[in-house]
């Protein structure tokens, strides 16, 4: 319990002082290990619980659950963890070091040097040599052998990958040429054809509609002068009516009054 708060006690005070991710932090004196010491852990927990408690901070490569193999063969509560990237192992330090499992304040704790046991280094060298004797003496365990030694059926390569992101383009063969030089056969050059072919008559029709759309627009704009003109001329006819009928009005009055005189 000491060392829990020993390690919680160092990992405020980096925060406080800002010398974390920095050369100056006690992380950086395990930087070359990628081995853990989780400590204090439930007796009940196995292997597989473990990892999947520890696997949020990386990918586990290697563990060693300490057991009783003399006697029980129940686990002792603590276990050395390995970790693809010694990155990870800063951040589990960081993150479980003082939680709780199953009720139990966890350790986690850099280790500088780890090797496993000797009888576990045995038994892994053992299942190393019987895996390298099996691939040797059975070729079929060996992956891809279905197809060593055989020409695919085009230039696809597995290791090249394809953009995701990028727009859908439909594979449009020009040539008979193009087609033996992809590898294609006669029924995928027909198909190919065919979708030419489409791809074609559907920019064709999509010209078609933009031109008649367009020409629709000039009518209309046409269209719509032609009554602003018209209008226009006909209300000045108006007005010129209405004046002239008016002016006869005023001489016939003055014509009128002169009589009455």
């Amino acid at each position: 319990m000491n060392v829990i708060k020993e390690i919680e006690q160092i990992n405020k005070a980096e925060l406080a002082n800002g010398s974390v991710n920095t050369p100056a932090s006690w992380h950086t004196k395990y930087a070359s290990s990628a081995w853990v010491y989780v400590g204090n852990l439930p007796s009940t927990l196995s292997e597989g619980d473990i990892i999947a408690v520890m696997s949020q901070w990386g990918e586990v490569d290697d563990i060693n659950l300490v057991r009783d193999e003399k006697d029980t063969g129940k686990s002792r509560g603590f276990c050395f963890l390995k970790y693809e990237d010694s990155r990870s192992c800063v951040l589990a330090v960081d993150n479980l070091n003082g939680s709780k499992i199953l009720g139990r304040s966890t350790r986690v704790d850099h280790v500088e040097n780890y090797r496993l046991p000797k009888h576990l280094r045995e038994k892994e060298d053992e299942k190393e040599t019987s895996s390298s004797q099996r691939d040797k003496s059975s070729h079929c365990s060996k992956p891809g052998h279905a197809y060593e030694s055989k020409a695919l059926a085009n230039l696809f390569d597995i290791h090249q990958g394809h953009d995701l992101f990028a727009a859908p383009k439909p594979f449009v063969a020009k040539s008979i040429s193009d087609c033996a030089r992809d590898g294609m056969n006669e029924e995928e050059y027909r198909r190919a054809k065919r979708i030419r072919k489409e791809v074609r008559d559907g920019k064709r029709r999509d010209k078609a509609v933009k031109k008649e759309i367009r020409e629709e627009r000039r009518r209309q704009k046409r269209a719509s002068k032609l009554i602003r003109g018209g209008g226009g001329r006909e209300t000045a006819k108006t007005r010129r009516k209405a004046k002239t009928e008016k002016s006869k009005e005023t001489n016939s009055q003055k014509l009128t009054n002169t009589r009455k005189s």
